[in-house]
């Protein structure tokens, strides 16, 4: 089933964060039908660097092209601005596209652009961006590759200009809104208010961010499509990778973390291993 067939049914669509292979792996195994790749995600684990722009259109399809080669579920991928002006983000259109994404999410900020729930944002008109989303709409491949619209104007020119951006962000093309970090409750709610029927609605969740936290049924009963958490596999597994360290440092050993992490067998289970050797083994037949 493609995202956009998933978007037609009532349920809403949970879509965690990955940022390589393993990650995707594990969240599939874990039951979910979409994955966000982050661009926060891959500027924390490749980089170790904060989402301030720093991560490339050229990693970020590396990173997508390994997801779709080790999973099957619909991506949808972090195309920040589109990389530049309307002829980049046509240009990051097709890359991400022939590396397997599902979806691409781009948003109104300038370049660089800094995470969401950072202050200090900086827009482009929105005419400007309209123009990146049309040119978007032009270039992709296939009528199934969604554009998620994300506008960032909430912080910086209020909540009612970020309504406003997000209507010509759907004229202009976008199959899917994403207004972000809107600040309570009462702006949650409102969003679906003006755009529920008309468009899909994506709420972003961040653990510490702006947004009060609501489960993934609650923002359904709102309105909204789909919802994602971008960077919590990120700041779990640093919290565990911290405390991993520490435990190695001052013992010499992982004995007392053993019952917190897989074992030699375990990993390769859940990866896969044994299967692979034997589909090896089955081609060895060919062999002179």
């Amino acid at each position: 089933m493609t995202l956009k067939q998933r978007l037609q049914q009532d349920e809403i669509l949970l879509a965690p964060g990955v940022y390589d292979g393993l990650t995707a792996l594990l969240a599939v195994s874990a039951g979910f039908e979409a994955l966000y790749l982050s661009g926060a995600a891959v500027a924390y684990t490749r980089l170790g660097r904060p989402d301030i722009g720093l991560t490339t259109a050229s990693e970020m399809a590396d990173t997508m092209a390994l997801i779709a080669d080790r999973v099957e579920v619909p991506v949808i991928i972090d195309a920040d601005t589109g990389f530049g002006n309307a002829l980049n983000a046509q240009r990051t259109m097709r890359v991400y596209e022939r590396a397997g994404a599902a979806a691409l999410q781009i948003e109104d900020q300038s370049y660089p652009k800094r995470c969401g729930h950072l202050a200090d944002k900086v827009l482009i008109p929105g005419d400007e961006m309209v123009g990146k989303i049309a040119a978007m709409a032009d270039a992709r491949a296939s009528d199934e590759t969604l554009i998620i619209a994300r506008t960032d104007a909430i912080a910086v020119e209020g909540f009612q200009a970020a309504i406003d951006r997000a209507g010509r962000y759907v004229d202009a093309g976008a199959d899917v809104l994403f207004i972000e970090a809107p600040r309570n409750k009462d702006e949650l709610a409102a969003i679906p208010d003006c755009y529920k029927g008309r468009v899909p609605l994506l709420a972003n969740m961040v653990e510490g961010g702006n947004t009060p936290m609501t489960d993934a049924q609650g923002l359904q009963e709102l309105g909204f499509s789909i919802v994602i958490f971008p960077g919590g596999i990120v700041r779990a597994l640093s919290r565990t990778a911290q405390d991993f360290y520490a435990n190695l440092k001052n013992t010499g050993s992982t004995k007392g973390f053993s019952n917190r992490m897989f074992d030699f067998d375990g990993l390769n289970e859940r990866i896969g291993t044994r299967d692979l050797l034997d589909q090896g083994r089955h081609y060895e037949r060919w062999k002179d």
